[in-house]
């Protein structure tokens, strides 16, 4: 149903999401974090968006293919869970010393990801 427009909808919100971090990384605001600050119901509720955007896609995709559906599960939950635990503790190692520019990479390579589909979905570039 949205297929005319989807490469938008992506693009517009990796662009979002990518601005937003280069916008914080580039504040000269010191904030204080704390753990719970990191879980504020704005982050998590942008978050919950976007993982929710992705496992429906990954849902339709399952409804049209011939799958093992427990084991797809069990697969895509182990790797998602121990890719998470990987990506806390790299991040609590590295965060505060190459805070700033982690934020401005990351929000520069959601853009560029975004540009990618966009790009791809006007036949304009091809990969």
């Amino acid at each position: 149903m949205i297929e005319a427009y989807d490469h938008w909808i992506a693009f517009g919100l990796l662009a979002l999401i990518g601005a937003n971090m280069i916008r914080e990384a580039l504040s000269n605001k010191e904030e204080v974090t704390s753990v719970n600050s990191s879980l504020g119901f704005k982050t998590m509720f942008l978050l919950a968006i976007a993982t929710s955007i992705d496992a429906l896609a990954v849902g339709i995709s399952f409804a049209c293919i011939q799958v093992q559906l427990w084991s797809s599960v069990l697969i895509i939950g182990v790797t998602t869970f121990l890719f998470s635990v990987l990506g806390v503790k790299i991040g609590n190692v590295f965060g505060s010393k190459y805070e700033k520019s982690a934020g401005i990479t990351g929000g520069i390579i959601l853009i560029l990801i975004g540009l990618k589909i966009l790009l791809e979905h006007l036949g304009i570039i091809a990969f």
